[in-house]
């Protein structure tokens, strides 16, 4: 097994290892995506492909990617992508902590592998393929590759399930975080007053607070849906999505050919609301969706997904965050039969907003035995911590009947155009 499109043989596998998804068959790629029980449109590859053409995510910004392709007669049987990293910005998982530790002992711990979607905390598939035993086979085709150039590890942020078992049988440690989702009933919701009536007194109280104090300052949203939004909304949204990260003193992650692309390559999965004052757009906040990923795999089985992705804002209104980010996301998604949605990395506050703790994962190997089992200990410390931190959150619940349990998994990279 080697890089480029020269291949290697492992059984009856061809293994390729390619370096842009341009040399990447884009139909079986999504093909084999949307046959995943925990398809995202993250790992479309028109999504990864925005990425890389637009220099969001490449060598020159620290994400150098590697296409992995485990073919059996020409077709298509796993694959993910793999980033070698420079640095750990951009994933929303800290691991600073061991990057330092190394440093100190004269060690380089970059560049490192990281199999994940760049800047996108979202909990999903990422080996892909046609059933375990092919995708038990790519995470080990993926360590040795890393043992073999000498990386300091390989890690793997914000896992499905099936990709998680396939890392741990090749010795990768589990690391759990907390993030928050909001779930709908069953049977739904009928209303978004219907959900409030679920809620406390004193939550249902403070969000139609919340509210009033948005609709009082004369703020009113237009929401529009794929194709619906215009050049004209796109480039408004940039607008205050780019000056959100420069208020707090960084460049955006993302750049304005990129949102060009999804606007041009997936539409359907991008939903966008905007705050209008006296005529004027002064805010607004971008909603992924799971639209093609649902249609393509079975859209009568597949829960319907929404994201809280990025938002911004010209200027400033009270609680405008909370009625942009998640009340407005949130009474669409009850109107129009979403099951889900998922509010991202961090925020204990949005709790108060009926986003519920879950429980996201991510998979860890490091080279160096000796800190691979300081790691490990660590790890075992710091999952009794996210289990007291989760009890302790069940007991402020703003629903009536208490915290159903859900679990998925990581946390944490502050991005300040996120709902966060």
């Amino acid at each position: 097994m080697i890089d480029k499109k020269t291949t290697g043989i492992a059984n009856d596998y061809v293994i390729r290892v390619l370096d842009s998804p341009a040399e990447v068959p884009a139909s079986a790629w999504n093909a084999l995506l949307f046959s995943q029980p925990q398809a995202t449109p993250f790992m479309r590859h028109e999504y990864l492909d925005a990425l890389d053409a637009s220099g969001c995510a490449t060598a020159q910004t620290g994400w150098t990617p590697k296409f992995f392709l485990l073919e059996r007669q020409g077709e298509l049987a796993a694959a993910c992508v793999l980033y070698l990293k420079t640095h750990s910005r951009g994933e929303y998982v800290f691991d600073w902590a061991w990057a330092n530790a190394y440093a100190q002992h004269g060690l380089a711990y970059y560049p490192k592998a990281l199999c994940a979607v760049p800047f996108t905390p979202v909990p999903g598939a990422r080996l892909l393929a046609r059933n375990q035993a092919d995708r038990e086979l790519l995470a080990a085709v993926m360590l040795e590759w890393c043992q073999r150039r000498q990386l300091s590890g390989l890690h793997s942020l914000f896992a499905s399930d099936d990709d998680l078992a396939a890392f741990e049988a090749s010795g990768l440690l589990l690391r759990h975080t907390v993030q928050f989702h909001w779930h709908n009933a069953t049977p739904a919701y009928a209303s978004f007053d219907a959900f409030l009536a679920h809620l406390t007194p004193e939550k249902r109280k403070k969000i139609r607070q919340e509210r009033r104090k948005v609709a009082d300052a004369g703020v009113c949203f237009r929401v529009s849906e794929g194709r619906q939004i215009s050049p004209a909304d796109w480039h408004f949204f940039y607008q205050c999505y780019e000056r959100t990260y420069l208020e707090h003193g960084n460049a955006p992650y993302l750049n304005r050919d990129f949102f060009a692309r999804m606007a041009s390559t997936m539409p359907e999965d991008w939903l966008l609301f905007v705050a209008e004052r006296d005529g004027q757009s002064i805010a607004a906040s971008l909603i992924a969706l799971n639209t093609s990923c649902a249609n393509a795999h079975n859209a009568a089985e597949t829960q319907r997904v929404a994201y809280g992705r990025y938002w911004g804002a010209l200027e400033r209104v009270d609680c405008l965050h909370f009625e942009a980010c998640y009340y407005q996301p949130l009474a669409w998604c009850i109107a129009n039969g979403y099951q889900r949605f998922e509010g991202g990395a961090q925020g204990e506050h949005k709790l108060a907003r009926a986003l519920l703790p879950v429980t996201t994962t991510s998979a860890h190997w490091l080279a160096q035995p000796q800190f691979l089992a300081a790691v490990d200990r660590y790890l075992s410390a710091e999952r009794a911590g996210i289990q007291s931190y989760v009890e302790d959150l069940k007991q402020h619940s703003p629903l009536k009947s208490g915290l159903r349990p859900e679990s998925c998994v990581v946390s944490a990279d502050p991005d300040p155009a996120r709902p966060a």
